[in-house]
């Protein structure tokens, strides 16, 4: 009885109630819609991360991520390639080695960290393939040839086709000295890393600082963000099995540790945060004005009605089945707006998912760096439903207090108001 008189007092005022019910429905729409930008937001700039530095995933020695020693290495890494070749979701990886050293052109001398990379396995993960300013990236079958970041050219005054000097310490402790030949150079669009970056082919790293075939790091890349916590966790117990309790084996020996890219990179997980939260701001207005807007509606139709609840309470309806009905008429107009926010917000979302939303005059120079010009919305489930279950809790409590206020009414005093 209580839900078709709360059906009813819902269309009594139909203007009021579609007006209300297009509030909440605009609110679920921008909370899905914002929501779903800001994930597909991050994952840009996660991607753009790890293709240009760490991956998705890294095998390295226990410590070696917080102490970049050159003696911590991976002594084995074909081992592990060959469990990544078996690992799902595992789209590319690669081996890379790294030493600091003082670095001299015919005019200028600084600090950098070289990198040894393999060409072919480096160009399926990094983007920096596809950022080169000037001349060409590394060959399988280059040796002494590097490609430099732009601000580290800059600062050695250097160009393609000059030669760099590089004078470091290798693994065995002795030194470390080749001549390099410029290939090429990138710019990242990390000005850190573009300060100090230069690679060389990976066996040449080897024969100079004396790894063997040992490296630093095995960078792997997955499908998805989505499914590195599942490659990292399947990749760990490959790494280290339970039994038997006595290690045994090259990989048991080498003391290896999985690390995803949150880990390797906490600044850009912070940035996130600090985005997050100002987001979150944006959203918490939006649904206090969601809520002052349930609570008009509902204590203007407790006004309106004061007469007639006061009657219904002087013919033995109680208190708390006129609260009933207040509450339910309540759900009604949230779940015909959360309803059709959803469907809105979802329909939305697909379709810029589909064409992306592009970024103005920004776009040429995101692409030059690798980083493409358009943002596309991720819609999941959590992005879905997070915002429109915010809208119902509020509009649920709001909704409360017109409901608890009818429980305050005397018959009498009801049925005098004007």
């Amino acid at each position: 009885m209580e839900i078709l008189m709360a059906w009813r007092n819902v269309w009594r005022n139909p203007r009021r109630t579609i007006l209300t019910i297009l509030a909440i429905a605009f609110a679920c729409l921008v909370l899905i819609f914002m929501l779903s930008v800001q994930v597909g937001t991050y994952e840009v700039m996660i991607n753009a991360s790890v293709k240009t530095r760490t991956g998705h995933i890294q095998v390295i020695k226990k410590g070696y991520n917080k102490d970049h020693k050159i003696r911590q290495v991976v002594s084995d890494p074909e081992s592990i390639a060959k469990i990544l070749d078996q690992t799902p979701h595992v789209t590319a990886h690669t081996f890379r080695a790294n030493a600091f050293a003082l670095l001299s052109s015919d005019l200028r001398t600084c600090a950098g960290l070289i990198t040894g990379v393999d060409p072919e396995r480096e160009s399926k993960i990094s983007n920096i393939v596809h950022t080169m300013r000037k001349g060409r990236f590394l060959k399988p079958s280059d040796t002494n040839t590097a490609v430099l970041g732009a601000l580290l050219a800059k600062n050695l005054k250097v160009n393609v086709g000059d030669e760099v000097v590089a004078l470091g310490s290798a693994m065995d402790g002795s030194v470390a000295a080749t001549v390099l030949k410029v290939a090429g150079i990138f710019s990242s669009g990390m000005d850190d890393y573009d300060r100090s970056a230069i690679q060389i082919p990976l066996p040449h790293f080897q024969e100079v600082f004396y790894m063997e075939n040992a490296v630093h790091e095995v960078v792997v890349t997955c499908d998805s963000l989505w499914h590195v916590s599942r490659v990292k966790e399947s990749l760990a117990a490959a790494l280290h099995p339970k039994p038997p309790a006595e290690p045994t084996g090259q990989d048991a020996d080498q003391g290896l540790v999985c690390l995803s890219w949150d880990e390797l990179t906490p600044g850009l997980i912070q940035s996130i945060q600090m985005d997050l939260g100002g987001g979150l701001i944006f959203y918490a207005i939006l649904l206090v004005m969601v809520a002052f807007s349930i609570m008009n509606t509902f204590v203007m139709a407790v006004f309106e009605r004061t007469r007639e609840l006061g009657t219904l309470l002087a013919i033995g309806a109680g208190p708390g089945r006129l609260s009933k009905m207040l509450v339910l008429e309540s759900a009604f107009l949230t779940l015909w707006g959360i309803t059709l926010g959803i469907l809105a917000g979802c329909v939305l979302t697909f379709w810029f998912q589909h064409t992306g939303i592009p970024l103005g005059g920004a776009e040429g120079m995101l692409k030059q760096y690798g980083i493409p010009g358009l943002i596309r919305p991720r819609l999941t489930l959590a992005t879905a439903l997070s915002g429109p279950a915010l809208v119902f809790i509020i509009t649920t409590l709001t909704a409360l207090y017109p409901a608890l206020k009818v429980r305050r009414l005397t018959p009498v005093d009801a049925m005098r108001a004007v």
